[in-house]
Parts: C-alpha cells; sequence; structure tokens
C-alpha cells in the first residue's frame, strides 16, 4: 500500500487530492509541520529535507516534492486521467506544476516564513511586504488562466487542479481578498463539489469547508 505523508493545509494537499482522485488504497499519515513533526530522527529518515509531502511506495522507495508525486500517480494510474494523454497536453500540466512550485509558493513562504530568505529580523516586514505583492501577483495570473475554463487545463480535470486549490486558503489566512477573483473563485467552487477532493478536506479540516470555518 502506498503511504503518504501530509500536513493539514500545507502544499501536501496537492498530493493528497490526487491520491484520492486516482483510486488507489493508501495510508495517509499526518506529520504536524506546527508541532515540528517534520524534524523528528523518524521523519528524517523518510525525508532528509524535513518536508512535506512524501510518498513511500510499496517497495520502500520514496518519492519526495509534489511535481513528482503528481506525475507519478498519473503514469501509474493513467485511468484516473490526471495528465493529459497528448505530449503537449502534458508538458502544459507539468509546466503549470513547475510554476506552481518553483514560483506561486516561494511568494508566499516569504510571507510566512521570512527567515528562511533572510536572517536579519528587522529586514522581515519588507521581506513579507514584497512577498504579499508577488503572491497576490501570482494569484490575479492564476485566476486569468482559468478565464472560459472549467479546470486549469481546460474541460479535463488534471493533477494540476488540487495543486492550483492549495493557495486559495493560504490567500485567505493573510487576508488577501482572494474572493475578488472570480474565475479562482469559482473554480474553487468547483473544486469542492468534487467528492474526492471534500474527503480530503474534511480529512484535513480545511477552511474551505464551512463547517471548519
Amino acid at each position: 500500500m502506498l503511504t503518504l505523508y501530509y500536513s493539514p493545509a500545507a502544499c501536501s494537499v496537492a498530493s493528497h487530492i490526487a491520491l484520492e482522485e486516482s483510486g488507489a488504497a493508501y495510508e495517509a499519515k499526518q506529520i504536524l509541520l506546527s508541532k515540528g513533526e517534520q524534524n523528528t530522527p523518524e521523519y528524517r529518515r523518510i525525508n532528509p529535507r524535513g518536508k512535506v509531502p512524501a510518498l513511500a511506495l510499496e517497495d520502500g522507495t520514496v518519492i519526495l516534492e509534489n511535481t513528482a508525486i503528481l506525475t507519478y500517480l498519473a503514469r501509474r494510474f493513467p485511468e484516473a486521467q490526471l495528465l493529459p494523454t497528448d505530449p503537449l497536453g502534458e508538458v502544459r500540466c507539468l509546466s503549470m506544476m513547475v510554476w506552481l512550485s518553483g514560483t506561486v509558493h516561494p511568494s508566499y513562504t516569504r510571507i510566512a516564513r521570512p527567515e528562511r530568505f533572510i536572517e536579519d529580523e528587522s529586514a522581515f516586514p519588507k521581506m513579507k511586504e514584497s512577498g504579499r505583492k508577488a503572491f497576490w501577483a501570482n494569484l490575479q495570473e492564476l485566476d486569468g488562466l482559468l478565464a472560459g475554463k472549467q479546470w486549469t487545463q481546460g474541460a479535463q480535470f488534471t493533477a494540476c487542479d488540487g495543486y492550483a486549490l492549495v493557495f486559495y486558503p493560504w490567500a485567505a489566512r493573510f487576508e488577501l481578498p482572494v474572493a475578488e477573483l472570480k474565475n479562482y473563485t469559482a473554480f474553487k467552487d468547483r473544486m469542492l463539489e468534487r467528492p474526492a477532493v471534500r474527503r480530503v478536506l474534511e480529512r484535513e479540516k480545511s477552511i474551505l469547508l464551512p463547517a471548519a470555518a
């Protein structure tokens, strides 16, 4: 059985959703970042980087990083159609995953974890402010990419969609006016209608669900 190591509301939501959508049998093991559980010797043996997500395969192999995990799941469980089947469509989906992980996520981290970028605490406010501007600009770009589309890649739901959802509650947490992004908000609402997505968000007690708000 596959084992997913995740933390509620972290970027691991992307892999968690893809696993649930795939229909694969898996065990979800919670690693609470808020309690520093990612730094325990036990977890460091699984992921020496001390981050989530991590996906352990049946033979003990561990896959790290959302983009790698999402690609693996899509190719191992092709019946779930988590990647487009045409080469150009697949590359576009992978390109979006890389943008989400390498550009959008780090812009948020500048708000939430400025110490990862600079040691001088007196510079934290400026780092956070620049992060807010960059993160908001990235969300506006994402909103534009969703214009006229049901999902990030068009009519087909893909692994990119769970990843794109990650940032909506993050924006709300820092009181960015994400509800003003009409395309992104409509996308979020469509995501909440998917049973697999709701199961994951209920398990993680997401603020996106009214009962968890």
